[in-house]
């Protein structure tokens, strides 16, 4: 894999989601100490914890005491920033690893106070269940969220694997809640998968992104071609909810040979850097097209949106998540840290996608596509007397494979369960196929 001068481990960029709580991390210690505290207000956060100590009618340890205040802190400032108590930071690291215990869902709160669902990660008990990006969960096995932090509503998700959990659930379009019933499991993340749609079209999905996932890439790139005549290669990061920066920056990488990436801006110079590309390029400049939708988020983002800028492919399907924000591990102690975050990321070409998102080159809407009743046409070959093709055989109307012809009035019956099945991949594959007819016309 490429390497770079540059450090990237010391930024996180997929946020406070829940299952996966942001990933990827590294330490940054600042022992400023020309920061001036207000005395006043910290006499009085003083006074808060001895009255606490003094008259709540329960006992609360320091300790306690302590890293609620820390936690409050730091969620009042923004979805993203949080406290990671020990089992926190050990969850961050199985999430950067790719390896973890729960559902399967990328979560946030909501500013109603409810869960909200950024991505369901594929092949989960989450996604096998139905839930959806942009669901919200008001409760979990009928107890409220609201009134709950996120890390304590993740910890209840989490749970043992093979114990069931109830979600009720709140989605778009649906008038009455949703009880909807997961079966906790252990979540193994591969980031990467790839095949080959319609014999000359490159497929890859890549679903979170991992310390691993830019030398995946690049494997499955140089197999794909490898074994393949490919005319072009879709890039799949619908329901992508993000994770490590340098990865995305990889990724990027393996499609172009100069320029800039990607650059963050914060307040202090070390949240300042900028991310190049360099010459390698295993793609080959093949032509591409890239599929975001709501889920795509944060790295996600980085990716659409650098490969947009640099005009490298096509980008199709919804408005994506819009977190642009950079989160940076601030360790505490040994096994306790905060995650705050410093700086905002912004595309090759200056644009923040913080709130915005990448929108897409082409709009393309999930849905279904459904066959219209076949229309009765006489054909020449249904005249009396007409005359036959020389170069073909005799064909017999009534064979099964004509009948299954005329049903599909035009469209290959193989391109059907695909359709049905993902509306959006099989308006990327023809755009495709189109593509690649346009580049052979002008050869």
């Amino acid at each position: 894999m490429k390497m770079r001068s540059v450090r990237w481990m010391g930024f996180l960029i997929a946020g406070l989601i829940g299952l996966s709580t942001g990933i990827g991390m590294s330490v940054h210690a600042d022992r400023s100490t020309d920061l001036l505290l207000p005395l006043e207000d910290i006499r009085s956060l003083a006074q808060v914890i001895e009255h606490i100590k003094k008259s709540y009618v329960e006992e609360v340890d320091d300790q306690t005491l302590i890293a609620d205040a820390i936690d409050g802190m730091l969620s009042g400032l923004d979805p993203h920033s949080a406290y990671l108590k020990a089992e926190d930071f050990s969850t961050l690291k199985e999430d950067t690893s790719g390896k973890f215990g729960g559902l399967g869902i990328e979560v946030q709160m909501d500013e109603s106070g409810l869960v909200k669902v950024v991505a369901p990660i594929d092949d989960t008990p989450a996604a096998r269940a139905g839930i959806l990006a942009g669901d919200r969960i008001s409760a979990l096995d009928g107890v409220a969220v609201k009134g709950k932090t996120l890390n304590e509503a993740v910890d209840i998700m989490r749970g043992h694997p093979g114990d069931p959990i109830v979600l009720t659930v709140l989605r778009k379009g649906v008038d009455m809640p949703l009880k909807i019933t997961i079966v906790r499991d252990v979540i193994k993340v591969t980031s990467i998968k790839s095949e080959v749609l319609d014999e000359h079209i490159g497929y890859i999905r890549i679903r979170q992104f991992q310390e691993r996932t830019g030398a995946d890439l690049v494997d499955a790139l140089n197999k794909l071609q490898a074994d393949n005549e490919l005319d072009g290669l879709i890039l799949d990061l619908r329901n992508n909810p993000g994770g490590v920066l340098g990865a995305s920056v990889d990724v990027v990488d393996a499609f172009i040979s100069s320029g800039l990436i990607v650059y963050t801006q914060g307040r202090v110079a070390d949240a300042d850097s900028k991310y190049y590309a360099t010459s390698d390029n295993p793609s080959n400049d093949l032509s591409m097209v890239v599929l975001i939708n709501g889920g795509s988020a944060s790295a996600s983002e980085i990716v659409a949106g650098a490969l947009q800028d640099h005009k490298r492919g096509v980008i199709m399907g919804t408005q994506s998540f819009g977190k642009g924000s950079v989160q940076t591990i601030l360790p505490l102690s040994a096994d306790r840290a905060i995650k705050l975050t410093t700086a905002r990321y912004y595309t090759p070409l200056g644009r923040s996608i913080q709130a915005e998102g990448i929108i897409p080159d082409i709009v393309v809407e999930r849905a279904k596509l459904t066959k219209e009743s076949s229309a009765d046409y006489y054909k020449e070959a249904d005249l009396q007397g007409h005359l036959a093709n020389p170069a073909d055989a005799p064909v017999k109307k009534d064979t099964e494979a004509d009948a299954n012809a005329d049903q599909t009035d035009g469209v290959d019956v193989k391109e059907l369960p695909l359709a049905e099945r993902d509306y959006q991949l099989y308006e990327a594959l023809n755009l495709m196929k189109g593509l690649a007819i346009a580049e052979r016309l002008r050869q």
